[in-house]
């Protein structure tokens, strides 16, 4: 793990004009074209991202597979892009299989997660010939296989197992431990399994767990690779069937602000072989704010502002929680500059508030900026992931348009909800 700066504010990318640019592309001239708020997303970035984890996973793991968490930011261009970078693809509601397969995206390197999905959700999967479904309860379980026994095959499962592990991260974002509404007990873990061989209809093909998200410290990873290699053991003890396929998750953190560590692929993977180093053994990995997260940022356009002498001053942007709602849920904390004066030094200490009727949206607690007017484009870094995943259009404000920009050519992916569009559902 390694001391932040390298990657978030080290070279950041200005032009001939002083001007931040994102995936080579002057940010002002994107407000301009796509206006305020904008999701931009670098994308050479994400593609070298998903290159990395690739390269990581198979020089240890040559069988192994790289899974991209689609609940991280997922569209039909991002489907794309994980297609032509070689990855598969995790999902987690009918939306996410359905935008998927009406993408064009391989249904077989599809896998299904979710802790209650409904019986249409799970003949959409059957339908669509998803690949291999996370079961996650035994509801599920029975469900899955009576379903299963209208079809004409067997479908391919794993098991979600919460083995009981607390990754140093934010409550709201653990998964792993015992007390979590996720997967099985490792005490039901073999029973489970057993129930699954002893199925008519279903195939069982591996195990997973996921401990949380946003983690630095890969002490929890090691922990958590030996407490499965023993679940699958005992799991193999229990029903006679060797496992050959091991999902130990996502998770691993990005950075959000300039001090933040930094963690790679190559760290991670280096973990897991420490503590499993058969090399023939099917490691599978789920990253999905790694990929997305730091090639996203947002623009918004400054509009009022109120000092409270001796307190705060607050700056209003056109956006808010309806476009990350992260600070209000989790905390979140992020770092931001202005995109006229990227490298000017700051003059003033300010606290970025949405436009939502809510004392608590807010977009980042005290900042230090430089001077600021309103018409200023401000950046927020480290947006790509969960925040047009959960836009939201509270105080009917409509969704931003989020671009792509490859090679300094920008590419309109979403367009930005209108006040039409806010009716396009309601029933007269």
């Amino acid at each position: 793990m390694k001391a932040g700066k390298d990657e978030l504010l080290a070279n950041l990318p200005v032009n001939s004009a002083g001007n931040l640019t994102w995936g080579g592309a002057d940010t002002l001239a994107l407000a301009k074209e796509f206006g305020t708020p904008l999701y931009v997303v670098d994308q050479n970035m994400v593609e070298s991202r998903c290159k990395s984890f690739r390269t990581a996973l198979k020089k240890r793991y040559p069988d192994g597979e790289v899974i991209y968490a689609g609940k991280a930011l997922f569209c039909r261009a991002m489907c794309q892009i994980i297609a032509e970078q070689g990855l598969s693809l995790d999902v987690v509601s009918g939306g996410e299989l359905y935008v998927a397969v009406k993408s064009g995206f391989n249904p077989q390197k599809i896998y299904f997660h979710g802790n209650n999905k409904s019986s249409h959700e799970l003949e959409m999967a059957l339908e669509y010939n998803v690949g291999t479904i996370i079961v996650d309860n035994w509801h599920e379980l029975e469900m899955l296989n009576s379903l299963a026994g209208k079809t004409t095959k067997m479908q391919r499962v794993y098991l979600r197992i919460a083995p009981g592990i607390e990754a140093h991260t934010h409550v709201h974002i653990q998964t792993g431990q015992e007390d979590s509404k996720f997967g099985f007990t490792r005490e039901d873990a073999p029973k489970a399994a057993l129930a699954v061989v002893n199925s008519s209809n279903l195939l069982l093909a591996g195990i997973h767990c996921h401990i949380g998200s946003q983690i630095h410290n890969l002490d929890s990873y090691a922990l958590a690779t030996k407490t499965m290699i023993k679940i699958k053991e005992e799991i193999e003890q229990a029903t006679g069937i060797h496992l050959s396929e091991l999902d130990l998750g996502g998770g691993i953190g990005i950075q959000y602000l300039p001090d933040d560590p930094l963690v790679t692929p190559d760290e991670l993977v280096e973990i897991i072989y420490q503590n499993l180093p058969d090399s023939k053994l099917k490691i599978r990995v789920e990253p999905g704010r790694y990929i997305i997260g730091q090639a996203g940022i947002t623009l918004y356009t400054i509009g009022s502002s109120k000092e409270i002498p001796g307190i705060r001053t607050y700056v209003a942007v056109d956006g808010g929680m309806t476009d990350n709602p992260r600070v209000a849920l989790y905390d979140a904390k992020y770092h931001a500059v202005l995109a006229d004066k990227p490298l000017a030094q700051p003059t003033k200490r300010v606290s970025i508030a949405g436009k939502c009727c809510e004392s608590g949206d807010m977009l980042i607690w005290d900042i230090d900026l430089p001077k600021i007017e309103s018409g200023d484009i401000l950046a927020i870094f480290s947006t790509g992931a969960y925040n047009y995943s959960m836009a939201s259009n509270y105080n009917l404000l409509p969704r931003p348009a989020m671009v792509f920009v490859k090679d300094g050519e920008p590419r309109l992916v979403v367009r930005r909800e209108t006040y039409q569009d806010l009716l396009t559902r309601d029933v007269k």
